[in-house]
């Protein structure tokens, strides 16, 4: 059973998993140094641990120590309480779900690992925003992806915000990052997977006929602001488009893998 630790002061050194938390770049280094992450919200703590994350720490106001009595009667890790006034000091914002967690990261998995058993998977090079990295973990796990790749400059899907967005699909879904920027498309085409690239290129079709008949996909999505490097675009074996109305050419990287992520489920 998870001690609860009652604590009156923000500046208390036990809470330093917690500070900080919208310097995006203190956090990053913070989080990296001493290989944790945070999840923020009932039902996202719920998740991380269900989905096999130990807790170092938990933190919330005492309204929401019964709801999660359950998840903390199956942990030894403490459970610091304060009132939501100082965890708002101590976070620098108000957490209005009201329940943090710090976990302990698992190490990578080899590309070997995720690849095991799927059909469907997501290939992501260079998107840096973690909203969007944490809404198409959402949107992959809805529709039947199984797994996801990240280019090594991706933004990290265990962010505080990108695990939010995503409700914790990345505590369920297989991810990694791949070790071969350059040759990571070709190397997936050689393990039986037909890698399909959203691009404006002139040689794309309509994502219906890029994805029809494929048995093992790929699907390779680019960054928020040029797309896809010429090196992914070029090497992908389909280039395809979502269809749109004349005078609008594109839409925000996560709604596109939405919708083509419904296409693909279709297949």
């Amino acid at each position: 059973m998870a001690e609860v630790v009652a604590l009156t002061d923000p500046a208390d050194p036990r809470l330093a998993d917690y500070r900080d938390l919208r310097d995006v770049e203190l956090r990053k280094s913070f989080e990296a140094e001493h290989g944790l992450f945070l999840a923020e919200g009932e039902k996202v703590v719920r998740r991380a641990l269900e989905g096999g994350f130990d807790a170092r720490s938990f933190l919330m106001a005492p309204r929401w120590l019964e709801s999660l009595d359950d998840v903390l009667a199956g942990s030894d890790a403490p459970v610091y309480v304060l009132p939501e006034a100082l965890i708002e000091q101590v976070t620098g914002f108000h957490v209005h779900r009201g329940a943090l967690a710090s976990l302990r990261r698992h190490p990578l998995a080899s590309v070997d690992d995720v690849l095991a058993g799927s059909r469907s998977v997501l290939v992501l090079e260079d998107l840096v925003d973690h909203t969007n990295v944490g809404a198409i973990f959402r949107s992959g796990a809805a529709l039947g992806f199984d797994a996801v790749l990240l280019a090594p400059r991706c933004a990290d899907p265990l962010y505080r915000r990108s695990i939010k967005v995503g409700m914790g699909a990345v505590f369920s879904t297989p991810w990694t990052r791949l070790p071969d920027w350059y040759d990571a498309l070709p190397d997936l085409s050689r393990r039986g997977f037909t890698t399909v690239a959203l691009t404006l290129a002139e040689d794309s079709t309509p994502i219906e006929e890029a994805v029809d008949g494929v048995d093992r996909l790929a699907l390779v999505l680019g960054s928020e602001g040029h797309g896809l490097s010429a090196r992914w675009e070029g090497s992908a074996d389909r280039r395809a488009i979502i269809p749109m109305r004349a005078g609008i050419d594109s839409l925000n990287v996560a709604a596109a893998t939405a919708v083509a992520c419904y296409a693909a489920a279709r297949r």
